[in-house]
């Protein structure tokens, strides 16, 4: 039970401290924003949202619960104006940021995003972290059906939120049900797993997996 708690507040409470790092971090993060602006492939927000945007970037590690969720939201409806500062907090080394900013940028639903999210730099021990999971939720909400195993993976895990979090976004993408209760009792909820790993199993080969 190596997975972090923070899964359970990425996306309740958040969904998934650094602050004391102080001007060096500050520095370097707004450096590399500056660089992914000038070269960015996307709409760049006016002036007053942009004030918005850097307003709410700055609030988000220190929020939580509602108003963590209604930030995940704000940030989603922004879309496309958004995008360069919620890549730039994907890599933030704290996990319930990253968290929140996958969060928001999965449900923007906007396809386009599957290659920068892929392309995120983390330590093979985020990965294999809650956050490895709202990676692979994020993925799956945008098309990239690569991160399914990873989220048939967590119906295994003891929480219930999780495993609650990973089925939806299974359900959700594929419209498939295959019984599984994340409530129902462990060797119930093993022989569904089982189910879905044979449902994957029958599907990984086609044209389905991926949307580039």
């Amino acid at each position: 039970m190596e997975r972090m708690n923070t899964w359970c507040g990425l996306r309740g409470a958040t969904l998934v401290t650094l602050a004391l790092f102080g001007g060096a971090c500050s520095s370097t993060k707004d450096a590399k924003t500056a660089n992914m602006v000038d070269n960015s492939p996307w709409i760049q927000p006016s002036p007053l949202l942009e004030q918005q945007i850097q307003d709410e970037t700055k609030r988000l590690p220190w929020t939580h619960g509602f108003e963590r969720l209604e930030q995940i939201r704000w940030f989603a409806s922004v879309g496309e104006p958004a995008y360069d500062s919620l890549l730039v907090l994907v890599e933030d080394p704290r996990d319930d940021v990253a968290a929140a900013a996958l969060a928001a940028l999965g449900a923007t639903v906007d396809r386009r995003l599957v290659p920068y999210i892929r392309n995120v730099s983390w330590p093979e021990s985020r990965m294999n972290s809650d956050l490895g999971l709202e990676r692979a939720r994020t993925l799956v909400r945008l098309g990239d059906w690569s991160g399914i195993p990873v989220l048939i993976d967590g119906l295994r895990d003891e929480r219930l939120y999780t495993r609650s979090l990973c089925i939806e976004a299974l359900r959700e993408a594929t419209h498939e049900k295959l019984d599984y209760d994340p409530r129902s009792d462990l060797a119930e909820r093993d022989r569904a797993v089982k189910r879905w790993s044979e449902w994957w199993s029958s599907r990984s080969g086609g044209n389905l997996v991926t949307v580039e």
